[in-house]
């Protein structure tokens, strides 16, 4: 008997052992579809009502210029995932199954297309094909929901092994990225093995990322706050889905004190605009100055533009509510919408 009831406490210890979602829940979206973000995502999610997906075998866009390569057909293949995206969540919003055959077809489009690469700039977008999942898969027939299944397995294990050896760029962005795909893959699975592998990962990378102060390694590298909140995004996006399992990972500091939300806090002055920053001046990536020189302005020597931020505080809002008036603020002064789904995932949760 004893042994039983330990085995029984240390399955309800377990965080997410039975929950087989990324971030969004059954209930996720309940009472959001009548506010401005739900109608202009509904909107959208008509217009893409007869749009046929487009999937690629393989998409490549790191470290190339535009032209060059399978850029320019990856960047057309990758407008596919915001829609999904859109799809998806509109069937949530609206309960029309238009959307979510739709979202149904992009997904198994995509998942029996698309080989994995494991790059993870050229597979960040997949995040909105994880988003995606959650919101519909209940209601997708079970060969469909055994595809994703299969798909996702083999990304979160692939990133997660990747991982556990010596990987280039292990410290900066690409790392971020990594986590944040394998993170939101294993939980949408629900596989407590690949999410303690993925909160170890984690946990390496705010240690090697983020210095105690809250400055991140890709400043130093790139000199650009444009890569801070590269960087910080994906990480963001992990600690919100650890956040939804009842984990904390925002606030978990490193042997070094470190941590996401220090991180966040570093970037905070700029972002309101009592400091300032001009970009790339001293970056140490030759490809940086390539792009400018190839007309690509964003990666040129000027003034950072607060509105890059806006996305990044509207995610570390879900994490620290006490940044909610700001990050509103924030889009507020800068015309900038924030992405979605992190609005309507704020304005669905408990108040």
């Amino acid at each position: 008997m004893k042994s039983l009831l330990i085995g029984s406490l240390i399955l309800l210890a377990t965080p997410a052992a039975a929950q087989d979602f990324a971030i969004f829940d059954a209930a996720s979206l309940r009472g959001e579809a009548a506010t401005p973000v739900a109608r202009g995502v509904l909107a959208r999610a008509e217009a893409a009502l007869e749009r046929a997906p487009a999937p690629l075998p393989r998409l490549h866009t790191e470290g190339t210029l535009p032209g060059k390569g399978i850029r320019d057909i990856s960047l057309k293949a990758k407008q596919d995932q915001p829609i999904v995206l859109d799809l998806a969540l509109a069937w949530r919003l609206s309960g029309d199954r238009r959307y979510l055959d739709q979202a149904g077809r992009y997904l198994i489009a995509w998942t029996n297309t698309y080989q994995i690469s494991f790059n993870p700039i050229d597979e960040t977008g997949f995040d909105t094909l994880l988003l995606a999942t959650d919101l519909v898969e209940t209601d997708l027939p079970p060969p469909d929901r055994a595809t994703l299944e299969r798909f996702w397995r083999r990304m979160a294990e692939g990133y997660l092994t990747a991982m556990d050896g010596k990987a280039k760029k292990q410290a900066n962005n690409w790392q971020s990225h990594r986590i944040k795909l394998a993170t939101l893959a294993a939980f949408q699975l629900g596989d407590p093995a690949l999410i303690a592998r993925a909160r170890t990962a984690f946990r390496a990378q705010i240690g090697a990322n983020i210095r105690p102060d809250g400055s991140v390694s890709d400043f130093y590298e790139r000199d650009a706050l444009h890569y801070v909140t590269y960087d910080l995004e994906p990480l963001l996006v992990a600690a919100i889905a650890a956040q939804r399992h009842g984990e904390d990972w925002y606030h978990w500091k490193s042997p070094s004190g470190s941590s996401l939300a220090q991180a966040v806090q570093w970037l905070e002055p700029y972002a309101q605009g009592e400091q300032r920053h001009v970009e790339f001046v001293q970056s140490r990536i030759q490809f940086d100055r390539d792009r400018a020189a190839a007309g690509q302005r964003d990666y040129a020597p000027q003034a950072w533009n607060r509105a890059n931020a806006v996305d990044t505080f509207a995610l570390a809002a879900l994490l620290d509510p006490g940044l909610r008036r700001f990050a509103d603020t924030l889009g507020s002064e800068t015309s900038r919408r924030p992405l979605a789904w992190p609005v309507l995932l704020a304005g669905a949760a408990p108040r």
